[in-house]
């Protein structure tokens, strides 16, 4: 079903089946760091899909589990806002503030007006001309890795790979290209005490002081086709405050790297536990048409999106009063049995693959969906062209994050 252990799953499941409903908190952290909350939500789909909890570490908030459920909540974007002013798009409420708020948490008209602005960064003729870059440097990552020997295949492949790309899509220092993937973990890694709190945000401000160096260098030039640059000239964006530019900065570096670096190593995960597969993809690599899409359902990289009603509404039989907090999981609906068949499987040639809430749906549908599929596509290509099998040989480290479902670290081994 999962990654998790299947001592650990048992236990879960035992757990999450006999505590009463209301009971039952999806939103703590360890059920992330433990990959345990899947039997939870298993639950939740069955007996209470949308599901309010009074006492978590984040306040009262309600969970929408089911996949069309979701589907709804999306595509009534006047009534379940996202606009940093009501807490944003994270159960954490503090992950945005009104005076950081990048165009994910902004309403209409506000959210297209910046968000067209980058648009044209994730055009299909721009994606195809970023191609040949990708694969060179996939190509040139994976000749470099040791064969027979025990590495981090996170640290190796799948930052190295995406850093690279964030660095030319910001025409960023290539030298200092590992600052943009560690400035998106230290904003999505929880809570914390006020000393880990004071530590992360004396790290971020060296990163934004790299921002905004750029800013007003790209400001003084004439305009080009990096995302810096877009923003600094862009209409809707010129103008706007330095510390909501970083914001937008922060917001494109997860968006460009998160779903990517995360579901190049959940990939992996899924095909050590389904070597069939990774057979079946070395045979016929034309699978990787389906075998993407499926890897990105599977791991579902984004946990969570949350909006906030601003009018009361009723979802799949619940009344949702004026001010609740709403949290889609969209882990929960990849997983829905109602809709995704065997959605616990791993099946490469899924008859309708894009069939996921992966990437959202309608307004704040993931801008840059098809970039992460084609960076995901190309490594697949590569590593599938090299290597006879890459072994997971040992547990993962996941990223302490009920928002991001990710890798720290994976050990894993090359075979000669």
């Amino acid at each position: 079903m999962a990654d998790g252990t299947s001592g650990q799953i048992e236990a879960a499941r035992d757990h999450a089946f006999s505590i009463p409903l209301d009971e039952i908190d999806v939103s703590k952290v360890e059920l992330f760091t433990s990959d345990t909350f899947w039997p939870y939500f298993e639950r939740l789909r069955a007996d209470d899909p949308v599901h309010f909890h009074q006492t978590s570490d984040f306040g009262p908030y309600w969970s929408v589990t089911k996949f069309e459920d979701i589907v709804t909540v999306e595509s009534m974007p006047d009534v379940f806002s996202s606009s940093s002013e009501y807490g944003g798009i994270s159960i954490h409420n503090g992950y945005e503030s009104n005076e950081t708020t990048s165009f994910i948490s902004l309403d209409q008209p506000r959210h297209d007006a910046q968000r067209k602005v980058v648009t044209p960064m994730f055009s299909t003729t721009s994606i195809s001309r970023l191609e040949p870059l990708i694969r060179e440097r996939a190509i040139t990552i994976l000749d470099e890795l040791p064969i027979g020997e025990t590495f981090d295949f996170v640290d190796k492949v799948s930052i190295e790979l995406t850093s690279q790309m964030l660095a030319t899509l910001f025409d960023w220092p290539f030298e200092k290209r590992r600052l943009l993937p560690r400035a998106s973990d230290l904003i999505l890694a929880g809570m914390g005490d006020s000393e880990e709190q004071a530590a992360r945000q004396a790290e971020l401000m060296g990163t934004f002081g790299h921002f905004f160096e750029l800013w007003n260098e790209r400001s003084a030039a004439p305009p080009s086709d990096d995302l810096v640059s877009m923003l600094a000239h862009g209409e809707a964006t010129k103008t706007m405050d330095p510390q909501k530019y970083a914001s937008n900065l922060v917001l494109l570096t997860v968006a460009g790297s998160d779903t990517t670096r995360h579901s190049i190593t959940g990939g992996l995960m899924a095909l050590n536990a389904n070597p069939e597969a990774y057979a079946r993809l070395k045979s016929n690599p034309a699978l990787l048409e389906s075998a993407v899409p499926e890897i990105i359902r599977y791991q579902s990289p984004v946990a969570h999106m949350r909006r906030t009603a601003t009018a009361d509404q009723e979802i799949g039989g619940k009344m949702i009063a004026k001010g609740d907090k709403v949290v889609m999981w969209y882990v929960s609906g990849n997983r829905d049995e109602t809709v995704i068949e065997n959605p616990n499987d791993f099946i490469i040639d899924r008859e309708r693959p894009r069939q996921h809430a992966a990437f959202g749906f309608g307004l704040h549908r993931c801008v840059g969906s098809r970039l992460a599929e084609m960076q995901l596509k190309v490594v697949w290509e590569e590593m599938l062209r090299r290597f006879e099998f890459i072994e997971v040989v040992g547990e993962p480290t996941r990223l302490k994050s009920n928002f991001v479902k990710g890798y720290e670290t994976l050990p894993v081994q090359i075979h000669a």
